[in-house]
């Protein structure tokens, strides 16, 4: 019980402590690309960098990545946001494997628990000779029924955390290429009319 104690607890504050690092890179400026196409469009690219510094998301920072590729092949530019958007969806990832490995690791300590609990019973048991008393067995089996029921209570809570934060991840990654495809398109636009 206690090393589910612990594995619960660090599912817990990885969970808190990503949940509150996605919510704030879902957390988007609706104008934000709105402002840097109209900088770009006006010419004012240093005012497009100055919004992308000002704006820490991982948008933010694969546009600034963009911004700073302006001029070369469009090619060059989608590599270069590509290689930031890759850092920041591990960034984004991290631990959430870990919640997934204690989402299993729950149900499996537990389990443990009822097998241990299960041999102390029997041990006891074998040890009583005739003298054999429900009291005696009652421990072993009631130590082997609270490790199953908090093991699957550390899984099931696990899981459903684990699940959540990857549907989350799964939510920033579209809005990030979203937004990565709408700059690359006004990138383009910018190109065609200067030539």
């Amino acid at each position: 019980m206690i090393v589910l104690a612990i594995v619960s607890i660090v599912a817990i504050y990885i969970f808190v402590e990503r949940f509150l690092a996605l919510k704030k890179a879902l957390k988007e400026d609706k104008n934000f690309m709105d402002n840097v196409k109209d900088c770009i469009h006006k010419g004012d690219l240093e005012g497009a960098k100055r919004l992308t510094n000002n704006n820490d998301t991982p948008i933010g920072r694969m546009i600034a990545k963009g911004l700073s590729r302006l001029g070369r092949l469009l090619n060059d530019i989608n590599q270069a946001i590509e290689n930031v958007g890759k850092l920041e969806v591990a960034r984004l990832e991290n631990g959430v494997s870990m919640v997934g490995t204690i989402a299993a690791l729950g149900p499996s300590l537990g389990f443990l628990g009822t097998v241990t609990g299960m041999v102390k019973a029997f041990f006891d048991m074998s040890t009583a000779g005739n003298n054999i008393d429900i009291q005696l067995l009652s421990s072993g089996i009631y130590e082997a029924m609270v490790t199953t029921v908090g093991g699957l209570i550390v899984g099931i809570i696990a899981i459903f955390a684990y699940n959540y934060l990857v549907s989350k991840v799964d939510k920033v990654q579209n809005a990030m290429e979203a937004d990565i495809i709408s700059f690359l398109e006004m990138v383009t636009e910018c190109k065609e009319r200067s030539a």
